[in-house]
């Protein structure tokens, strides 16, 4: 008798031969989680630890191709959208995404890499706005995109404006809620602050930790997404997400030259009982 399966969530999302961002980050936390990750490629990046060196998006056919093939044969319980590459990819899938209207939609709306790479244009950002935004359950940006997708058309005043109403220019965009991360805000902690209902729902404070981390918010994104995958409401996977993610960071490591990493397997290196792979296909501890 086959094993029930565990809930599976799909990504549309940009690679990073790293692994510290994009698609592999998102297949690492679904997993970490307790999904089943599956993916539909957006666009090919070359990046590493240090900073993004181009961006080679997908052809929308393939996007589309990718997403029907799997979601014609596999049942999807959350959605999770990261780079998309394009105005094309943007509007195939807001197509897709529309013929599933009952299942949440998670937007981590990318606009730069770490090192301020630009990953979206205004093009891009006004697609995400008109065609995305009014499906979506929640959209996650850092205050710096909160700002800019708040107020595109006002670029003197995006430096001036408070997140509320920040938030609340993104709430009547149409997604349901609006988590808005303060990693680049100066301040002692951290606060993520959740909207919804036309109001501030929840501030949580993080301890702000030491370093510069790639996959950050590709991590707390895919995490929500997983969580709600299991049938959590949108403000306990939230909460579980951000303790999650916040974890990840805490455990980060610098694999290279450029920024911090999150583990998203932290849980599974526990220091007094290490799993270490024998080399011949079984597994010891020490």
């Amino acid at each position: 008798m086959a094993n029930q399966a565990p809930p599976s969530v799909l990504t549309f999302a940009g690679t990073d031969p790293s692994s510290g961002a994009g698609l592999q980050a998102d297949i690492l936390t679904f997993a970490s989680i307790g999904c089943h990750p599956l993916s539909v490629v957006t666009a090919i990046t070359a990046q590493d630890t240090v900073g993004v060196d181009g961006v080679l998006a997908m052809d929308p056919d393939w996007v589309n191709d990718q997403a029907r093939a799997i979601l014609e044969d596999v049942q999807v319980s959350a959605f999770k959208l990261g780079l998309l590459g394009s105005v094309e990819n943007i509007a195939v899938i807001a197509e897709i995404m529309a013929d599933y209207p009952d299942i949440p939609l998670l937007i981590d709306p990318i606009l730069t890499s770490g090192r301020g790479d630009d990953l979206s244009n205004d093009e891009m950002m006004e697609a995400m706005v008109e065609l995305l935004f009014p499906q979506a359950t929640l959209i996650t940006p850092n205050s710096l995109e909160a700002r800019r997708f708040a107020f595109a058309d006002e670029t003197e005043e995006v430096g001036l404006t408070s997140l509320d109403e920040s938030a609340a220019r993104l709430l009547a965009m149409g997604s349901e809620y609006v988590l808005i991360t303060g990693t680049h805000e100066r301040t002692t902690e951290v606060t993520n602050t959740l909207y919804g209902e036309d109001k501030l729902i929840k501030a949580y404070k993080w301890e702000r930790l030491a370093g510069s981390y790639h996959g950050s918010g590709c991590t707390l994104t895919s995490a929500i997404a997983a969580c709600m995958a299991h049938g959590l409401s949108i403000e306990d996977a939230v909460l579980e997400a951000q303790e999650y993610t916040w974890q990840t960071l805490k455990n980060g490591f610098r694999p290279g030259m450029g920024q911090y990493i999150p583990d998203r397997m932290f849980w599974a290196r526990d220091e007094e009982d290490p799993v270490i792979n024998s080399g011949d296909g079984s597994v010891k501890t020490h």
